[in-house]
């Protein structure tokens, strides 16, 4: 069994989302042979007790807005914005602060699982303008 394809698409927006926002190490597993009570798991980092809980709500903002109204069964850990969970029934968003995503150790837990490709663009270290001037700045020929 694996995970279905509408899970997946929305793991890719949460992921997505928590990219936007400059979470890091984003992974998510199909958890679902393992499991059998959830598709799929998406783990982010953020660096600090404001980026957790920001992350978290533009997940839940992005997944309401370009998934059909989609929300959160449950969300646990907002009150201290170490780890915020976001179950969404068929998958579980993990917001985790650095320091607690280094200690708990939660991917190593799926290791067996498949990873699920998120589609996240790669972080190149350029900006979207500077990209888009040098884009402007190429002939015609050139593109």
């Amino acid at each position: 069994m694996t995970a279905l394809e509408s899970s997946v698409k929305a793991v890719r927006i949460a992921a997505a989302a928590a990219d936007r926002l400059k979470a890091t190490d984003e992974q998510a597993f199909d958890v679902s042979d393992l499991l059998g009570i959830t598709d799929a798991m998406l783990v982010v980092s953020a660096s600090n007790e404001r980026q957790v809980l920001a992350v978290a709500e533009e997940i839940e903002k992005d997944l309401f807005l370009k998934d059909n109204k989609r929300k959160a069964l449950s969300r646990e850990g907002l009150e201290l914005a170490q780890w915020i969970l976001l179950d969404f029934g068929d998958f579980v968003v993990h917001v985790m602060h650095e320091e607690a995503r280094q200690f708990y150790r939660l991917e190593r837990l799926w290791n067996d699982c498949p990873a699920i490709d998120l589609q996240l663009p790669e972080h190149t270290g350029e900006t979207e303008e500077s990209s888009e001037n040098n884009d402007d700045n190429t002939s015609e020929t050139e593109k």
